[in-house]
């Protein structure tokens, strides 16, 4: 028995970080999302709390001058904020969760991995989107865009809402499953953590409001940087879905000119391959914004929302292969 048990962590163990992510990747496909006591949900009611006790000055006012003149105390509290929420679980993880057998290891690493990700999750909300859209529901296809983006949706067109769900399917895309899976080789579980508690207090801190201006600044900023070295390789693997010369450069020269860093050269990427325009006016918490064209051909459609969706899928199986065969190099070559 115990040669058996040795044979099997021979064979298995060299490929433990390929199984955690083939384990994650199948439990997001058959499960997706928690419908009920989703993990981030009640982050976020944490996360409420603690910026209702360090930022009680911004909460009722509406005027981005009244936030930039207490800046500085505003930016200090953010960061403490960030602090307590980021960095409690990591820590938890590395001294009580780190030091098991392997192969349990495994076990809890894919589960951890699997509520980080939410390739299913994305898709579901997409199709949500797509479905109304081409039976020219405009009103419940605007219902549903709102659960994807933080824009206004209430006038959207279809073509604006098909702009919408594809750019926040490519940007989604990286937040919610490339930048996982490529924390998890650079960092483990600990770096899984911190990338998606920090992801998810952009998305609730990070707007340019009174409110938010200075108190989210460090929220924003820690944002995009953690999600810098995953922006690129995400980049990578839509690029090498179709014209990687010219989805590289587009990431580039297009992504840089765009609001966020990350999210720009990702969606520049994806765009190109689906040869497809993204970008124009969107209106956010009654201003409009204008993001410059990213990607290149004809401007998206409804029926690009499925193919936006295959390149995500692609990428993440792509990410596995890649390394699976680097492990397979590396053990027996």
């Amino acid at each position: 028995m115990s040669e058996g048990l040795t044979t099997v962590e021979t064979l298995l163990h060299p490929f433990s970080v390929s199984l955690t992510l083939l384990l994650a990747l199948l439990l997001d496909t058959l499960f997706g999302e928690a419908k009920r006591f989703h993990y981030l949900v009640g982050f976020g009611y944490i996360s409420q709390a603690v910026e209702a006790r360090l930022n009680p000055h911004y909460a009722a006012k509406d005027n981005i001058e009244q936030g930039l003149n207490r800046g500085g105390y505003a930016v200090c509290l953010g960061i403490i904020a960030w602090l307590i929420l980021v960095l409690p679980l990591p820590i938890i993880y590395f001294f009580w969760l780190n030091d098991v057998v392997w192969y349990l290891h495994i076990g809890v690493d894919a589960f951890i991995l699997y509520l980080a990700i939410g390739g299913r999750s994305l898709k579901e909300h997409a199709i949500q989107v797509y479905r109304p859209l081409i039976k020219g529901d405009l009103q419940n296809a605007r219902k549903f865009t709102g659960y994807l983006v933080s824009r206004e949706t209430a006038t959207l067109s279809a073509h604006e809402m098909s702009r919408a769900t594809v750019e926040s399917v490519l940007e989604n895309g990286h937040d919610s499953v490339i930048a996982s899976l490529t924390y998890y080789i650079i960092g483990g579980i600990p770096l899984v953590i911190i990338h998606r508690l920090a992801n998810t207090l952009d998305a609730m801190w990070g707007y340019k409001t009174a409110r938010y201006f200075s108190f989210g600044y460090a929220s924003a900023r820690l944002d995009d940087v953690l999600g810098f070295i995953s922006g690129k390789v995400c980049t990578v693997l839509y690029a090498v879905q179709g014209q990687p010369c010219l989805a590289l450069k587009n990431a580039y020269q297009q992504g840089n000119l765009y609001k966020s860093h990350n999210g720009g050269w990702v969606m520049s990427a994806g765009a190109t391959v689906l040869n497809r325009t993204l970008g124009g006016t969107a209106r956010y918490h009654g201003h409009s914004a204008f993001s410059p064209a990213m990607g290149a051909g004809k401007p998206v459609n409804v029926d690009d929302i499925p193919s936006s969706i295959i390149i995500v899928k692609r990428a993440s199986m792509c990410f596995f292969l890649v390394v699976l065969v680097y492990q397979l190099v590396a053990n027996f070559i």
